[in-house]
């Protein structure tokens, strides 16, 4: 079985059939929300929406170790991320999605390990390559099948939030390398490594991010919402083929 966590523009997973809800308690606190299980592409999958189902929480506070510790106790095998994200590199532009293959970190003051407290060892989990390859090509080829086109390949760079970077941040993040900037992304890959569970993301491209192209000026809030409610919805369309492959 498969985990979907939703950002974003997927609070709700309303392609999911027969549905049912587990409340999970962890050892970290509460997750985001219920788990929700049901059946997406044929096969039965769960879905936990990052930001709570009435996307109540913000970036900053959202429960991440608990989020993936729910997912690893009822035995996923890997984790599929939506996330939506301002395009850095000018071509990345409103509407594109994007499988990212590398992270920047620009948080802080997070809880980004299990490995911590007075009776734990310092563990350390190699992480050269953040994402799962198996995952990303899953998604890549998922893409190809149902006729969608995405980028193969970028740079997340994870901000702290909940506000939105200036045009300065965001000129660091491109010196840096940074293709595409979003608040969600770490700790959740970090942790997923350290649980052992394979993880790639999906990046849902809704805005340039500030200074960039359209948002040279600012960014029109409310411009975003057409633009990722029809992105969204190709991304499900990619993730329902994903798992109707899924071996």
């Amino acid at each position: 079985m498969y985990a979907i966590i939703g950002g974003s523009g997927l609070a709700k997973l309303s392609a999911l059939q027969h549905t049912r809800r587990q409340v999970m308690r962890t050892p970290y606190g509460e997750p985001s929300g219920a788990l929700t299980y049901g059946e997406l592409g044929s096969r039965e999958v769960v879905f936990l929406a990052r930001h709570g189902y009435g996307h109540t929480i913000a970036p900053h506070e959202i429960n991440y170790r608990a989020n993936i510790w729910a997912l690893k106790q009822i035995g996923v095998q890997g984790v599929f991320a939506v996330a939506t994200v301002g395009g850095v590199r000018l071509e990345l532009g409103p509407g594109t999605l994007v499988v990212p293959d590398q992270i920047i970190d620009y948080t802080h003051s997070r809880k980004s390990t299990f490995f911590e407290g007075a009776d734990a060892r310092v563990t350390h989990i190699d992480f050269t390559l953040p994402y799962s390859a198996r995952l990303r090509e899953m998604l890549l080829a998922a893409a190809r099948a149902a006729g969608e086109p995405v980028v193969d390949g970028a740079t997340y760079a994870c901000t702290q939030g909940p506000r939105l970077e200036t045009a300065a941040e965001i000129e660091r993040i491109a010196r840096d390398g940074g293709d595409i900037v979003g608040m969600t992304g770490m700790p959740e890959a970090a942790l997923a490594r350290e649980a052992g569970l394979e993880y790639a993301a999906l990046g849902v491209v809704v805005n340039h991010a500030a200074g960039r192209g359209a948002s040279q000026k600012e960014i029109k809030l409310e411009d975003l919402e057409s633009v990722m409610k029809q992105t969204v919805t190709r991304a499900v369309r990619i993730l329902e083929q994903a798992l109707r492959s899924a071996a």
